[in-house]
């Protein structure tokens, strides 16, 4: 069957790679043996592109019954992706599952890898860059406790960012081989990395425009990069340029034996995004690889950043932060609210709920986006539970480009301070994110907790989603107009 090759969505009966087909089947299996009413529903969803939503929030609240559940239904629903995913070799031939394809011999040159070293200066204190300034020391403390006054952070972010502040030593992370899966992503650690003198081993597509970019990055501080090449390719930063990169959706076996073959104890950092269903192959690749090198190297450690904008448990202390803040609502929203028949900036939880559930789901970014972060929040809670060292951090809402290219979101975003949201610089997520990486890294992944729930909230830089006094979706669409009218004036 002529088509896209590598990681790819199954055939149906009809010959048709259905994106939808396979979201509802994945979201049913993860529920079936927990809640089988709601599998029922997720399998007769007729229009799942905009019904998606509700179904993502049951895997939530489902997992809320117990530790067991939780687990059960991340478990179930890895399961579920990788038994129905195929991986069509580039080359012909019968297609498998992206597991199955480390067995098979792989027709693909070996990669070899080139390092590059900074010829900067090498960092050994934390600052943060804000607002036109480098925070660092005492301001930075302050910038942390206004934060988690402003419900912007959980108190938990604070207190782990403190420590790496009080523990400068630890930012010398030589010992670290930092796998950044993405190395162009705007939310990786990888700047942070090389500023401090570490190790980051860089994965990306064979596109010189981000290696040209990633080497302008390596060269400007004091680090090394170490990146995927061809044999023969020369180590001139041109040559590099055009020949680096290893390509995890279409050659998949090859980047595994790459990676498998660096030394030093590996990090693996999951950083990659791409646009609408791709976005759910490069994830399901990207696990299968996951998969693949902790079966070779035990002591590896995983890293995550989740998306702000999905589903999540949250402590009875921010439900009570959202509930002060609905309380002291101005008589033009509480008017507002009346007006359109409670459609609009309904409460955030129900009163005094612990833990409350906070849907900050965006229906915009559509199904294979939100199924793309629920398997990476599945894998880090299943590697969690077989003592895996796990770094998972919800990161802030930021202005990336894919944000930003995506003009109701920006609109959104651009509106969103007016309901207490702070809406992050990239530098400025991508040096707290790679703080919290170190901090994971030194204390052995924070402390343990009882259930998967509490390990997503623990650091959670949400950026006040989880503490608004209303529903996320209920103030959208006002954020919109409001960003737009700001845009314009």
């Amino acid at each position: 069957m002529d088509g896209p090759t590598g990681v790819v969505f199954p055939a149906t009966a009809a010959g048709r790679r259905s994106t939808t087909a396979l979201g509802r089947a994945v979201v049913a299996d993860a529920l079936r043996a927990v809640d089988p009413v709601g599998a029922r529903s997720a399998e007769h969803e007729t229009d799942w592109r905009r019904g998606y939503v509700g179904h993502f929030r049951r895997l939530v609240e489902a997992g809320l019954l117990s530790r067991d559940a939780a687990l059960g239904i991340a478990r179930d629903g890895l399961a579920a992706l990788h038994t129905r995913m195929r991986y069509a070799p580039p080359h012909g031939g019968p297609e498998t599952t992206p597991a199955e394809t480390f067995a098979s011999a792989d027709p693909e040159p070996p990669l070899r890898t080139a390092t590059v070293t900074g010829a900067g200066p090498v960092e050994r204190e934390l600052s943060l860059p804000y607002r036109g300034q480098r925070l660092r020391g005492d301001d930075l403390r302050r910038r942390l406790d206004a934060w988690v006054d402003a419900g912007v952070i959980e108190p938990s972010c604070a207190e782990a960012v403190g420590l790496v502040l009080a523990n400068p030593d630890w930012l010398d992370l030589r010992d670290q081989r930092v796998v950044v899966l993405g190395a162009g992503a705007e939310m990786g650690p990888l700047p942070s990395v090389l500023r401090w003198g570490g190790d980051v081993v860089a994965v990306d597509l064979p596109r010189p425009e981000i290696w040209r970019r990633v080497l302008r990055t390596a060269r400007r501080h004091g680090g090394r990069l170490h990146l995927p090449v061809p044999p023969g390719t020369g180590d001139d930063d041109a040559a590099l340029t055009a020949a680096a990169g290893a390509d995890l959706l279409h050659r998949l076996p090859q980047a595994a034996r790459w990676l498998a073959g660096i030394d030093g104890r590996l990090v693996l950092g999951n950083y990659v995004y791409a646009d609408g269903a791709t976005n759910v192959r490069v994830a399901t690749a990207v696990d299968a690889l996951t998969v693949e090198l902790t079966r070779q190297r035990p002591d590896a450690a995983l890293a995550f950043l989740a998306t702000p904008t999905d589903v999540y448990a949250v402590p009875g202390d921010a439900v009570a932060h959202a509930e002060r803040g609905y309380a002291a609502r101005g008589p033009a929203r509480r008017t507002l609210r009346l007006i359109s028949g409670g459609r609009l900036l309904h409460r955030n939880y129900p009163p005094g709920a612990d833990p409350g559930v906070n849907d900050s789901l965006v229906p915009q970014q559509g199904p294979n986006y939100a199924l793309a972060k629920r398997l990476q929040r599945w894998r880090a809670a299943v590697a969690r539970d077989a003592g895996a060292l796990v770094s998972f951090t919800v990161a802030p809402p930021t202005r990336t480009r894919s944000v930003l290219r995506n003009r109701a979101l920006a609109a959104a975003y651009a509106g969103a301070h007016r309901f207490g949201v702070e809406v992050f610089e990239p530098a400025t997520s991508n040096t707290l994110m790679a703080a919290l990486l170190v901090h994971d890294l030194r204390t052995g992944g924070g402390p343990a907790q009882e259930h998967p729930w509490r390990d997503e909230t623990y650091a959670a830089a949400h950026g006040g989603l989880w503490r608004v006094p209303y529903a996320p979706r209920s103030a959208l669409g006002l954020a919109v107009l409001l960003g737009l009218g700001g845009a314009r004036a």
